[in-house]
């Protein structure tokens, strides 16, 4: 049995009054030390990856709570060269932003990560959102087919560079081959790209996509009740630890079993529920043999066995 097992990170934990817990670090939320801390937890316990939760707006929506956040792929920027195997996917929101910024974002962390970056694309519906941009009318139809088209433009931006593009020939002077530098050229309903992009292809060639669309990214987040529809869908559980480790490696095991491909916890609390799942949680499952105790490979899409796929437009 190949488990794999990720944790969501959001703030001071999914729990609303998290923050008021007495190991919580509320003040220090806004701190690279803070996340950096927590990632290197769950590399401690030898997890696939961690995601980064980031919104557009200040808070649930319907509440006059307040939260403020720093960016999720600045974070996984910073907490990158002082981690080595976990995988980073920070949470991108397609609706209201550009799909240039964010493939060339996630170029430069697939590169200052040495090949461990993913992205967790999300849409947005929160009214609030729309008057930050206003842009646009609420509601807006086709979000959908709109995130759909956006990973399209993330992904033909990632391939076009070819490999072996960059030639640094000091003799000839030529930094670039630019026959091996390609347009996009797509156009859609919401984009028109034109390429290239100005980043050369990632290490892993194409980072990994998380999201909730089956059949346009790699990973798949859903319920634990929902039909699995992609080789790769992760069951969302929200975990609240005391002395129950057990319980959740026999839920974690039984997710498994029903053919899930592996489990992504929301820590109620941080951090100290992540800390329970790497003391108990963890060595629990590797006690019965269905997670590693080591790494087995350096970069993400190594992860999942996935080798680094060929580039759409070389000939």
């Amino acid at each position: 049995m190949t488990l794999h097992l990720a944790v969501a990170l959001d703030g001071a934990g999914w729990h609303p009054a998290a923050w008021r817990e007495p190991d919580a670090r509320p003040r220090e939320l806004l701190t690279a030390q803070y996340w950096t801390d927590l990632i290197r937890t769950a590399e401690s316990g030898k997890l696939d990856f961690v995601t980064i939760e980031d919104s557009l707006g200040p808070g649930p929506d319907g509440t006059d709570q307040v939260r403020g956040r720093l960016d999720a792929v600045l974070i996984a920027s910073r907490v990158a060269p002082l981690t080595s195997h976990i995988g980073l996917l920070p949470t991108a929101v397609a609706t209201h932003t550009e799909p240039f910024h964010l493939s060339k974002a996630i170029a430069t962390l697939d590169y200052v990560s040495n090949g461990r970056a993913g992205v967790n694309v999300e849409v947005s519906t929160d009214e609030r959102d729309y008057r930050h941009f206003g842009r646009r009318a609420f509601p807006s139809p086709g979000l959908l087919q709109e995130a759909k088209d956006y990973i399209e433009v993330l992904r033909r931006l990632w391939d076009s560079w070819q490999d072996d593009a960059e030639i640094r020939d000091v003799a000839t002077g030529r930094f670039v081959d630019r026959e091996k530098l390609h347009y996009i050229d797509f156009e859609g309903q919401w984009f028109a790209v034109k390429g290239p992009s100005i980043t050369p292809r990632p290490p892993q060639g194409q980072p990994l996509v998380a999201g909730p669309y089956a059949n346009d990214t790699d990973i798949v987040f859903t319920e634990p009740d929902a039909p699995i529809e992609h080789e790769r869908t992760f069951a969302d559980v929200r975990v609240l630890l005391d002395s129950d480790a057990k319980a959740l490696a026999d839920q974690v095991i039984t997710l498994s079993g029903k053919g899930f491909a592996g489990v992504r916890l929301h820590p109620g609390r941080l951090p100290h529920d992540l800390d329970l799942i790497v003391s108990r949680v963890v060595p629990e499952l590797q006690e019965r043999g269905v997670f590693r105790r080591e790494y087995q490979a350096t970069t993400l899409r190594g992860l999942f066995g996935l080798p680094k796929p060929a580039n759409r437009y070389a000939a």
